[in-house]
């Protein structure tokens, strides 16, 4: 048997805090820190043996130390990001520095829409994968030369060549997959991941890869895992679960983290059949399209929280963003899950195409009928490789300006005629204001940390943290563009998507 390249997968620690990587839908340092595990490098690094997940960010992994321990493999494996792509680039050089034949791929969205600028922009990226990169990083460290594998791009003689790309995985191979928490057991550690809106310690895994929806918005489905839905089976999804039950005792939920968890009924059905005899607590994302029926089995098997995207209270905003939902549906859907007992965390944005002063009022007094357990209030962002990034350079109100500042966090980037970034940040600010401090509202979040002691000294940090948050967005939306470009991270203009406002939007 030939020898395997000892290999190290990386979520880099490209700013400090940063959640920018293999789990991360919205790359960027969390003003309330937060962290979702890196699954996408999880899969390949259970394949090979002898290889460690290293995710650096929650871990407080600096990028000496990062470097340090690079020197102890042959072969990284980088998760990039286009905010964090210069400072990965950075990492990779002082790495090679360190150890000259040492061999670095860098995989993620953003080389996969950008392969032949990424591997122009540095000489020290030997390699880059378009797509699923599961098997392509296998076969390379088994041994097996770049020409012969799919998906990948290298250079060559001063050219970029292009394999042909690699069908995308279906169910089969899916469940041929080893586990992600197996790969958690062995290299992460639990307590360091955290969401507001869910319980801590949690853990994270895929169900399915893929969305048939269309949101215009929205990366992983227009660039690394596809419009094209493909399942695991039934059957693998409820080993993970049993299994993953017993091997962290300590953990308080599981979060399904697919693009969409309930796309098919049929499905939900059978899972929950699964997972009621578990008897414990997990949430996953969900689309607005589920009957009661099926809220109520998910609810019987122990479905505590959904993470719904409801984007806007108005309708041709919905329909601008091919969101594929209605108002009165998102109604409908809350009531029922209500009745169900099912918690629901809201996702929504401000900025979209259409969007105006009135819809903006209208999306904030909709967010009030629907009165979620928590929400999310989310400046519309258009990353490279999204319908709504190259509609927003095709019309004129996205202008290739930076993205992020220069420790990770993003910034408002759109603007239409009548509606300025900065109002659009004050009315995020206006939006949480008056959705929280309402007396019922502000009363459910404290009643429920009183019986919990963790759950109060997170809520007080994420307090403090988003009071400073609110005033820093006003400083950047008031700063005058000459003085807000000295401060930006220039990103390649042409080398999903709203910026995290208090925690990272999630919602289908």
């Amino acid at each position: 048997m030939p020898s395997v390249m000892k290999t190290l997968f990386l979520n880099p620690p490209s700013f400090e805090n940063f959640d920018g990587g293999a789990g991360s839908r919205w790359p960027a340092t969390r003003e309330i820190e937060s962290y979702w595990y890196p699954v996408w490098l999880a899969y390949p690094a259970g394949m090979l043996a002898g290889s460690r997940l290293l995710d650096a960010p929650p871990h407080k992994v600096t990028p000496a130390e990062t470097i340090r321990i690079a020197q102890d493999y042959e072969f990284v494996v980088v998760f990039t990001s286009t905010v964090g792509f210069l400072s990965d680039l950075r990492m990779a050089r002082s790495m090679k520095e360190k150890k000259p034949g040492l061999k670095i791929a860098f995989v993620g969205p953003q080389v996969q829409i950008k392969p032949a600028e990424s591997l122009l922009a540095s000489p020290d990226i030997d390699f880059v994968v378009r797509g699923e990169f599961d098997h392509a990083i296998v076969e390379y460290a088994q041994g097996k030369p770049l020409s012969e594998i799919l998906s990948v791009s290298y250079v060559k003689d001063g050219k970029v060549m292009h394999n042909q790309p690699r069908p995308m995985l279906q169910t089969t191979e899916l469940d041929e997959l080893p586990f992600a928490t197996d790969v958690y057991q062995r290299d992460l550690t639990i307590e360091k991941y955290n969401v507001p809106f869910l319980l801590h310690p949690f853990v994270s895994f895929y169900t399915a890869r893929g969305c048939p929806a269309l949101c215009t918005f929205c990366l992983w489905p227009q660039t690394l895992s596809g419009h094209a839905w493909r399942v695991r089976s039934v059957e693998s999804v409820a080993r993970e679960f049993r299994q993953a039950h017993k091997m962290f005792p300590q953990a308080k939920e599981f979060f399904f983290d697919d693009d969409t968890f309930n796309i098919r009924k049929d499905r939900v059905l059978a899972l929950c059949k699964e997972f009621q005899p578990v008897g414990f607590q997990w949430s996953c994302t969900a689309r607005v399209h589920g009957d009661y029926e099926t809220l109520r089995a998910m609810a019987d098997a122990g479905c505590r929280l959904l993470i719904v995207g409801f984007e806007s209270g108005d309708p041709q905003i919905l329909k601008n963003i091919k969101k594929g939902a209605t108002v009165e549906m998102g109604r409908a859907f809350v009531q029922n899950a209500k009745k169900a007992g099912i918690h629901v965390h809201g996702d929504f944005i401000i900025g979209l195409p259409g969007e105006t002063k009135e819809t903006i009022e209208k999306t904030i007094n909709y967010a009030k009928e629907l009165d979620c357990e928590t929400i999310q209030v989310s400046m519309a962002h258009a990353y490279p490789g999204t319908e709504l990034y190259n509609q927003g350079m095709r019309e004129g109100f996205l202008h290739g300006e930076a993205i992020t500042d220069a420790l990770g966090h993003q910034l408002p980037h759109l603007e239409y005629p009548g509606l300025s970034r900065e109002y659009m940040v004050e009315s995020v600010n206006r939006f949480y204001d008056s959705y929280y401090f309402r007396p019922r509202v502000a009363w459910r979040i404290v009643r429920d940390a009183l019986w919990d002691s963790h759950e109060r000294k997170r809520l007080y940090h994420e307090a403090v943290d988003f009071m400073k948050l609110r005033a820093d967005r006003r400083k950047v939306a008031k700063a005058k563009k000459g003085v807000e470009r000295k401060t930006l991270v220039s990103v390649p203009v042409d080398p999903r998507p709203s910026v995290e406002v208090a925690s990272e939007s999630q919602g289908a």
